[in-house]
């Protein structure tokens, strides 16, 4: 499928990655593209999401491991000019508490902070919180 290209069901990954959506973007290449969660567990929660459709690490054709995986580590760079700690979390599945089914990895950074992986710990995130985030998160 070409970037950008929806699913069948609507998906909201699909839409920020071809621009039909707002998103606070941080990154995006050929393969990827990366922006915040905007109901993170953490300051500076992001997701990094290939740019076609897929449901699952396992659905990525072995070519495009390597691209997307560069993509991913170039956000945990840039996760640790927050943090030099962080998680990097993939849910595979509604059991595992995927909820929107296109592949996305979350680079979570950490403060200390005992366990943030809590839903009350989530709250939306501000316009203005958002707008210094991706000053600070993007490339100088």
């Amino acid at each position: 499928m070409p970037p950008g290209t929806p699913s069948a069901e609507p998906c909201i990954f699909c839409d920020i990655v071809a621009h039909r959506a707002p998103a606070y973007l941080v990154y995006e290449d050929a393969e990827a593209i990366a922006f915040l969660d905007i109901f993170p567990f953490t300051r500076g929660h992001l997701l990094v999401v290939p740019r076609h459709h897929v449901p699952r690490l396992t659905d990525l054709a072995p070519e495009e491991h390597a691209p997307y995986i560069r993509a991913l580590a170039t956000i945990c760079r840039r996760a640790e000019r927050l943090s030099p700690d962080y998680n990097v979390t993939l849910n595979q599945g509604a059991a595992a508490g995927q909820i929107v089914f296109h592949l996305h990895f979350h680079v979570i950074p950490r403060y200390g902070e005992a366990n943030p992986f809590t839903p009350s710990a989530r709250r939306r995130l501000s316009e203005e919180e958002a707008r210094a985030l991706v000053a600070e998160l993007s490339p100088p």
